[in-house]
């Protein structure tokens, strides 16, 4: 198990260069010069080109990218060219309401989403199921900023249940922790009703119930272990979903996390910035891949043996 999560960690490294060197790469594309967005509009050409030199936005895009590298592996993440702060500094003090935000959202849609899908597949065919997986294909369909708006607009506006956005108090997570954690949640619930129906018709769950064991343990103990697997890497997926939806969330929130300052730093032309915050998303993802992996050996045998 520990030789096969060494080689998983190391096979990280040629992701993160990968991913480094796109998004370098595009923002160079981007218009616009981070010098003027610097200085202002009134700014003066020498100045301008003042700074260009001193940022070093002169030299060649690999020149560029190479210095960027070489300062990343020291564990130097660069300055932020708007804040003129370290970018680890101004990412990491964003991270737990990020974290907050998607662990929230990921309790809520397991929550709801095992039960329904469990119970959708028990009740097949009947009104439950049907009902359970149209608010499922609901979820699916909705875009999470369009179910933020609608949130909005019932519970905060109309009803005022909530705070519209900001981060004071639980009250604040509710809404987009729901709206985050719904259409994840659909996801969820469809492939565990999937799994289910596939497990609950194979011959040896007819066994256990022709010894006369009664229903919820043969659903509890024998069937839903099994049908876990696919489950599992479904959630995995979509705890990885999150990170990245949570810069829709936040942005229509106004949550103060990774996500907005990505957004806002991206329309600030921002390099540093906008590097840092997708370093951290994808070493997330990838740590989240790492993890499901591992809980696979835990629920089936088989997997475990193929780690040795």
């Amino acid at each position: 198990m520990l030789k096969f999560i060494v080689k998983r960690l190391l096979a990280l490294i040629p992701v993160l260069i990968g991913v480094t060197f796109l998004v370098y790469f595009i923002m160079s594309l981007a218009p616009g010069d981070p010098a003027r967005l610097i200085l202002g509009e009134q700014a003066r050409p020498e100045d301008i080109e003042a700074l260009r030199e001193e940022m070093g936005l002169n030299d060649p895009f690999l020149v560029q990218y190479g210095r960027y590298m070489f300062k990343l592996v020291q564990g130097d993440m660069g300055t932020s060219y708007k804040t003129k702060n370290p970018v680890s500094t101004e990412v990491f003090a964003r991270v737990p309401n990020t974290v907050k935000l998607a662990g929230c959202a990921t309790l809520l849609s397991i929550v709801l989403a095992l039960p329904l899908g469990v119970m959708a597949a028990v009740k097949q065919n009947t009104l439950f199921d049907g009902i359970s997986m149209f608010i499922a294909l609901l979820g699916v369909s909705m875009p999470v900023f369009w179910m933020g708006l609608l949130l909005i607009l019932l519970f905060a506006l109309r009803l005022g249940w909530f705070p519209v956005s900001g981060a004071e108090g639980w009250k604040s997570l509710v809404l987009p922790s729901f709206a985050l954690g719904f259409l994840h949640m659909a996801a969820i619930a469809r492939t565990t009703r999937s799994s289910m129906l596939e497990t609950i018709r194979q011959d040896y769950i007819r066994t256990v119930r022709a010894k006369g064991v009664s229903q919820g343990k043969v659903i509890t103990k024998h069937a839903l272990k099994n049908a876990l697997i696919p489950t599992i890497t479904v959630i995995g997926l979509q705890i990885g979903a999150m990170m990245g939806g949570s810069v829709l969330t936040e942005s229509v929130f106004a949550w103060p996390g990774i996500g907005r300052l990505m957004v806002s730093s991206i329309q600030g032309r921002d390099v540093p910035m906008v590097l840092g915050c997708i370093l951290l998303f994808s070493i997330a993802f990838s740590v989240i891949n790492l993890i499901v992996d591992v809980l696979y050996g835990f629920v089936d045998p088989r997997v475990k043996a193929q780690y040795k």
